[in-house]
């Protein structure tokens, strides 16, 4: 038997007694009317008295109130199940507002009605994390930095001003603490199946959250404050999340692999229904919070079964829960230093690990787990496209881990496109990724300057060509001179020797080293560090062309329309001058950054390696561009300047290559 077959909980013995168990000990009937008046108000006092505190240190003993706060939950889910959907609107609507998403916590009261499981795990997922998006809007009236951890914004002082501490201590019992039921980190992390989470404890929240409602008009009454609203975060270049192809011919097979698939655990199958039904019903959202945390049961199982830790698969006690992660599955090492076994057993270990690094932890990527449990996206605008992606994703590894009887699933015509496509994946968001692509827009934006207009020859009295200038000659002869050097590190088929400025920095060549694969699982620090410096050049390298744009098209303008006065005509006959040698040195830049960055991994590797000595180097370059931008500015336009700056740069970077100190060059 499949230990996907075998596993029946993913809760430890202490965390399922306290889900499961704990609150049901008290059999007693609870009347509805002691915490709830008749006007529909929440009486605070009479919830909060159910909260026990240890004599010791007057913390909450969370066992005992788990156990007292069971009855209430009951009745309050008796109390719901009660009310037409128009009463429970007309009594609690209005208190749902400050949370900025009423319709949601509506929805979840429809749920409760009919008590499947599953809609209310979903229900609670979702009602937990607008839950706290709100209570982090409400900590903004007070303090400036809300926390990121759930935990840590119910403990403030912040929200104990508002709402009262009796208040955030009864919420504490429910989400945030890892003493507590902790409803949003059991669900939200996978530990939970459908038929562990009583819908009783999705009802209490439901009844607490218009009773915060109650609790924060009255606060604004008395402050005269205004609750504001943090704007959601909103996907921008979906096109850079594209990434597989799916169809509902896809979605079909996906419904046979899931019920075959040993990544599933059999426990979890009804999340996984839930998920691809909710895709074919365009819920996007409703889908990717019901597949995220099954995605991370699916690797925690083969983490824990490639390194032979099964009980890392249970939720495990305080000091487990919020460390068996992806930051854990995905290491290049254990704790105890032993490597890490998961990724040799991945068919593609680079294409699974990039990808959730990708769409799940790096900073400049969507950070779709993150973003959805804490509530920081628009659940009805979420897109499909990154719907689609997860859902592909997840398909390609139900076709990775299934018995080779399936054998055939694999092979079909529909499905083998999207194993191809995965086998190919690159990531997109880490550091490297996203210097590839800055190199690449630079040098689109360098290649827009001889398009730019310029002045022409019946309005030039005198100007002194370039090629006529002997410190421009000069240093046209060091640009050459470096190209020289570094052609040897170049793909030999995208330059030529006759003209080596202008046919090797072009786009071509950046397009071709930037095609070069690059590993970007496990990269050590003194690659990270010098990809920031690199990064930063760039960076200003795009600000000067963008600058030289701008200005170029302005000084056209003034010139064609007689407004510049006599120096600025000459400043801007020496900008043109200038520009026509910034270009190829601007392009120099990016032509080093890239091949710089391709060697990154193989010198690093190389011991020793003095990292901080070659990026003492990479700053002087930073400081050169830094100081390129200044005087590129329109408000500074020091093109002689620029000039001689540049020169010192240029004897620099020759000076390294001289030396052989280029990462392309101690690669070899």
């Amino acid at each position: 038997m499949a230990l996907s077959d075998s596993v029946t909980t993913c809760l430890s013995p202490p965390v399922h007694y306290v889900i499961c168990k704990l609150g049901f000990e008290k059999t007693d009937t609870y009347d509805i009317n002691n915490i709830l008046s008749e006007n529909g108000e929440v009486r605070w006092q009479a919830v909060t008295e159910h909260v026990c505190y240890l004599k010791s240190d007057q913390s909450v003993d969370y066992i005992k109130s788990i156990r007292s706060l069971g009855p209430v939950c009951e009745s309050v889910n008796l109390h719901f199940k009660s009310l037409t959907k128009e009463q429970f609107v007309i009594q609690y609507a209005l208190w749902f507002r400050w949370t900025n998403c009423s319709e949601l916590f509506l929805e979840v009261f429809d749920v409760l009605q009919y008590t499947q499981t599953t809609e209310v795990a979903l229900g609670l997922m979702k009602l937990t994390s607008c839950l706290e998006r709100a209570l982090g809007d409400v900590y903004l009236l007070i303090g400036k930095d809300c926390p990121f951890l759930l935990r840590d914004l119910l403990a403030s002082e912040q929200l104990a001003v508002v709402f009262g501490q009796a208040v955030m201590n009864v919420l504490r019992v429910f989400i945030g603490s890892p003493y507590g039921l902790n409803l949003r980190n059991v669900l939200w992390h996978g530990f939970a199946s459908p038929q562990e989470i009583p819908a009783k404890n999705c009802a209490m929240l439901l009844f607490l959250t218009a009773g915060l409602g109650q609790l924060l008009q009255t606060y604004l009454l008395q402050t005269k404050c205004i609750l504001v609203h943090r704007p959601y975060m909103i996907f921008v270049s979906l096109e850079e999340l594209d990434v597989f192809p799916l169809d509902h011919e896809m979605l079909s097979i996906a419904e046979e692999l899931v019920k075959l698939s040993s990544f599933v655990l059999k426990t979890m199958l009804p999340f996984w229904m839930a998920a691809l039904k909710a895709f074919k019903q365009s819920r996007y959202a409703d889908c990717v919070i019901l597949l995220l945390p099954q995605l991370e049961v699916g690797f925690r199982l083969l983490f824990t079964t490639t390194n032979k830790c099964p009980n890392r698969l249970l939720t495990a006690e305080v000091k487990f829960l919020s460390k068996v992660n992806y930051d854990i599955m995905l290491a290049k090492h254990l704790d105890n230093e032993e490597v890490n076994q998961l990724p040799a057993v991945l068919e593609e270990p680079t294409m699974a690990s990039e990808f959730l690094w990708d769409f799940l932890n790096h900073q400049e990527g969507p950070r779709i787990r993150d973003r959805l449990s804490h509530g920081e996206i628009n659940l009805e605008a979420f897109p499909r496209e990154v719907a689609n992606q997860i859902v592909a994703f997840a398909i390609t590894l139900l076709c990775r881990f299934s018995d080779e009887d399936v054998f055939a699933f694999k092979e079909h015509m529909v499905i083998k496109p999207l194993m191809n496509c995965a086998s190919c994946y690159r990531s997109r968001f880490h550091p490297i990724s996203r210097l590839k692509k800055q190199v690449l827009e630079c040098m689109k934006s360098i290649h827009l300057w001889p398009e730019l207009p310029t002045v022409p020859e019946e309005h030039i009295e005198t100007t002194k060509g370039l090629e006529g200038n002997a410190e421009a000659s000069t240093l046209i002869l060091m640009i050459s001179e470096i190209i020289s050097q570094l052609q040897q590190y170049m793909p030999q088929n995208c330059y030529s020797s006759d003209d080596p400025i202008n046919s090797v920095l072009t786009e071509r060549l950046l397009i071709a080293l930037c095609d070069m694969y690059i590993c970007t699982l496990y990269s050590p620090r003194p690659v990270l560090e010098i990809v920031v410096v690199l990064r930063k050049i760039s960076t200003q390298c795009h600000q000067v062309s963008e600058q030289v744009i701008a200005s170029t098209e302005l000084r056209y303008k003034q010139w064609m329309n007689k407004t510049l006065r006599s120096r600025q005509r000459h400043n801007y006959l020496r900008m043109l001058n200038s520009i026509n040698f910034l270009s190829p040195v601007l392009r120099l830049i990016l032509v080093l950054i890239t091949l710089e960055l391709v060697n990154v991994h193989l010198v690093c590797k190389k011991n020793p390696f003095d990292y901080q000595q070659y990026l003492k180097f990479l700053k002087s370059v930073l400081q050169y561009t830094e100081n390129l931008v200044t005087y590129t500015s329109p408000e500074k336009n020091k093109w002689d300047e620029t000039m001689e700056l540049t020169n010192k740069a240029l004897i620099k970077i020759r000076e390294i290559c001289d030396r052989k100190l280029m990462l392309m060059q101690l690669a070899t």
